[in-house]
This record gives C-alpha cells, sequence and structure tokens, in this order.
C-alpha cells in the first residue's frame, strides 16, 4: 500500500519491557501513557495526510478509544470530536485466533521482550472489538496472502 508503518512495540517505555521481560503482564497503568504516544503519532501522519498503519496490541475497547481520541477519550469515555482534537479514522484489524496457534508463532519470535508464559494475560486482558467500532476480524488460520487481501480489501472499500 506504500503507507508508512509503526510496530507498537517499539514505543514502549523500558519500565513497560522489563515488566513483561520478567514475565509480569501489564495493566492500565503501564498501557494507558504508552497508548497516549501511539495516538499523537498517529495523530501527527493523520495531520500531514500520511495514511499510517501501526500494529499494536489493543487488547480492550478503552485502549482503542485512546487510539482514537488521545488522553481526552479516557475522561469522556468517548473520543473528542471537534475541531483540532477531533477523532482520528482508525480502522482496527482483529487478528482472531486459537491459542495454540498464537502460542507457536510466539515461540518461534526471537529477541522480543515478551515471553510466551504472557499470552494468557493477553486473553484475559482483551476484549474483541464490537460495534460500534470501526473493524473487521481476520482468522489467524488462513494463509497470509489470504489475510493481506481481506485487510487490504477492507481498506480499500473505506
Amino acid at each position: 500500500l506504500g503507507w508508512k508503518f509503526y510496530d507498537a512495540d517499539d514505543y514502549h517505555p523500558l519500565e513497560n519491557k522489563k515488566k513483561m521481560k520478567e514475565g509480569i503482564p501489564l495493566n492500565d497503568e503501564d498501557r494507558i501513557p504508552w497508548l497516549c504516544a501511539l495516538h499523537d503519532i498517529l495523530r501527527r501522519e493523520d495531520t500531514s495526510r500520511q495514511d499510517t498503519i501501526l500494529a499494536c496490541s489493543a487488547l480492550k475497547k478503552m485502549y482503542r478509544r485512546v487510539l482514537i481520541g488521545g488522553a481526552s477519550a479516557i475522561e469522556s469515555n468517548q473520543p473528542e470530536q471537534s475541531g483540532e482534537n477531533r477523532a482520528l479514522k482508525i480502522l482496527f484489524v482483529h487478528l482472531d485466533g486459537p491459542k495454540d496457534i498464537i502460542a507457536g508463532r510466539l515461540e518461534k519470535r526471537r529477541g522480543h521482550f515478551m515471553p510466551p508464559e504472557l499470552l494468557q494475560s493477553q486473553f484475559d486482558t482483551l476484549e474483541p472489538p464490537s460495534a460500534p467500532e470501526n473493524f473487521i476480524t481476520v482468522s489467524l488460520e488462513k494463509s497470509l496472502p489470504e489475510i493481506l487481501l481481506q485487510i487490504e480489501s477492507a481498506i480499500l472499500q473505506g
């Protein structure tokens, strides 16, 4: 697509990385500042009219609201809609699949700070997207070309 790509894991503060490396799951207090920083990146790219893809484990509805509306979404429980602070238009892609498939992929990952042992804590935290959120669900049981085609089709359909 020629879009700018960001991996949210690259923006975790050292304290978060250390905590995960020690096998301690992150909590909301750990994640909110990280999500606010990611929102700022997305806002900057949107302002410069740069289409962007962010790979991010936005596990809870509240986390997705922060990505859309920034810190103000936490207080108001909804993304901002007016003026300069308008909510970003984001299509969330929920990559869904059985825990054993995801665990197998995590086992193959090298040099990452999150150990596979934390996978269950992510499933425990997960609030799958639902209406009225702007999202698609894509099965991880499909082949990579099928996954990419489904995501690209959804993006191009607006």
